[in-house]
């Protein structure tokens, strides 16, 4: 422990700073449970992406079963642009999915199977939701870090910082009434010496 200054000073800063600490603890728990619940919202939301993602492999893989072809289905669709936007969840700056556009090339319906149009869909729907699930990892991964912060913050304020007040607090009363027991022991002894030379019965 730091060495402490045992003044009347000292008290009133250790109070003030343990009400602080009592005050800003709320706030940071309320963060604390907020940031919980968006990361787990953030973490469910990239696992549907995944799941819609599997089931539309699948659909593909059918497909492509059915019309044996060296068609170069992904030769036709292209990621232009992903735009996205910032926003604030729990105090935290995150990207938010806004559009992806694609570019696709026009398909000769003689050239190809009847298929091809449907599988560019699908196609463009994995493409979307691969963007997506970045885009949400990218949230995941920034309220994560933030939660991890404001843990240590709570843990900080609860397990050291107002402990170690509290104990300031304790050895600084103690000291203090120790100063003020010994301060009456000593104003009294010197009464009685004064009383002893006044009457005459003490040393001069």
């Amino acid at each position: 422990m730091a060495k402490i200054k045992k003044t009347k000073n000292a008290l009133k800063a250790e109070r003030e700073s343990l009400a602080r600490f009592y005050r800003f603890l709320p706030t940071l728990e309320l963060k604390k449970q907020q940031l919980q619940s968006e990361v787990r919202r953030a973490d469910g939301e990239y696992r549907e992406k995944m799941a819609e993602e599997a089931e539309l492999r699948e659909q593909l893989k059918t497909w492509v079963k059915l019309f044996s072809s060296d068609i170069d289905v992904g030769s036709y669709l292209r990621l232009v642009e992903v735009r996205t936007s910032t926003g604030n969840i729990a105090g935290v700056n995150v990207p938010i999915m806004e559009e992806t556009v694609f570019q696709r090339a026009p398909v000769d319906l003689f050239q190809t199977p009847a298929w091809v149009d449907d599988a560019l869909e699908v196609l463009q729907q994995l493409v979307r939701l691969r963007v997506e699930q970045s885009i949400l990892a990218q949230q995941r991964d920034l309220l994560g870090e933030e939660l991890r912060i404001t843990s240590q913050r709570v843990n900080l304020f609860e397990k050291v910082k107002i402990p170690e007040t509290q104990e300031h607090i304790r050895v600084i009363q103690i000291a203090l009434g120790d100063a003020q027991t010994a301060g009456v022991v000593r104003a009294k002894i010197a009464k009685g010496k004064t009383a002893a030379i006044v009457s005459g019965t003490g040393a001069t």
